[in-house]
């Protein structure tokens, strides 16, 4: 029990759940504001993916880390506008369309890759974003080195749940994307288009995703290959649900399945004696618990996964 306190006690553990955490808040965010206009969008594992290719590709040929943030949520939107297009315009299967989009982006990622950078015995780096000190904060003691020494994306991530969680509740274009996930006619009805709403939730959402993907090649680690997302897309899918769709719950959740996975890292260094695949699934059976919890009161947006038809009942 005292080697469990140890480690929660420690200010390291801290500070590496707010790093594991950044990508799965900036790629929960995305997905939650998508389905809150009523879109599920599935191709998040993709566009996570590219958006960390592309983004690391243009630091790697010479632009600046935020420049490389910025290409990275362009190319996600670029993807958000072919996913609404297919799927509120021409109402094709919201699950194929994600799926498809996945497929698509992770492939291309890799391809885009292997012609820009030729194989190599070692990945070719570039200098990612270094964590900064908060004056005044950082040497505060425990939490100054826990919540204090991050880098910049990561304070962005945590601004940005922010931001969408007043946004949503708090302004008449937080009004218009609820409206649109639950009742797109009534929507219509009051003067707003769902359509154009769905189509900037769905593009707005991408981009978050795909800057999620940016953080693990400019901030998390300092390079790309193609299976570094490691499911993400699909852990932010499920935390969603579990945040009920809601921007504060989203956060608290990504914190949560974050703490598991760095506990369980330091876990594995005091437990030697216990197979270390035992320590991977811990995050995840965990998570599932908590989603099993929280999925029962749960409410789902009403029209989520239904196309609209403009005057169609």
């Amino acid at each position: 029990m005292s080697t469990f306190l140890d480690i929660v006690a420690s200010a390291g553990l801290w500070a590496a759940v707010l790093r594991i955490a950044t990508p799965l808040v900036f790629g929960t965010l995305g997905a939650l504001l998508s389905e809150r206009s009523g879109v599920l969008n599935l191709g998040i594992e993709g566009i996570m993916t590219f958006g960390a290719m592309i983004g690391w590709l243009a630091v790697f040929n010479g632009a600046d880390l935020w420049t490389g943030m910025l290409v990275a949520a362009l190319s996600g939107a670029l993807f958000g506008l072919v996913h609404a297009a297919m799927t509120v315009t021409l109402g094709l299967s919201q699950h194929v369309t994600g799926l498809g989009i996945t497929l698509f982006a992770s492939s291309l990622s890799y391809y885009i890759f292997r012609l820009t950078v030729p194989l190599a015995s070692t990945p070719p780096t570039v200098t990612p974003f270094q964590p900064i000190s908060v004056p005044g904060l950082s040497d505060l003691p425990f939490i100054g080195p826990a919540l204090f020494t991050q880098t910049l994306p990561t304070y962005l991530s945590i601004v940005i749940a922010l931001l969408l969680a007043y946004v949503v509740y708090r302004t008449p274009l937080g009004l218009a994307l609820r409206m649109s996930g639950e009742n797109p006619h009534a929507a219509e009805a009051q003067g707003v288009d769902p359509i154009k709403v769905r189509y900037g939730a769905i593009m707005a959402g991408s981009a978050l995703m795909a800057m999620g993907g940016a953080f693990l090649t400019l901030s998390a680690f300092n390079s790309f290959f193609p299976t570094m997302v490691q499911g993400r897309g699909w852990i932010c899918i499920a935390l969603v649900v579990f945040a009920s769709w809601r921007p504060g719950r989203a956060l608290f959740g990504a914190l949560l399945f974050a703490f598991f996975d760095a506990f369980q890292l330091r876990l594995q260094t005091v437990l030697d004696n216990v197979p270390y695949q035992i320590f991977l699934m811990m995050p995840y059976i965990l998570s599932i618990a908590a989603l099993a919890v929280m999925a029962r009161r749960a409410r789902v947006p009403q029209a989520l996964m239904q196309p609209y038809r403009r005057g169609e009942r």
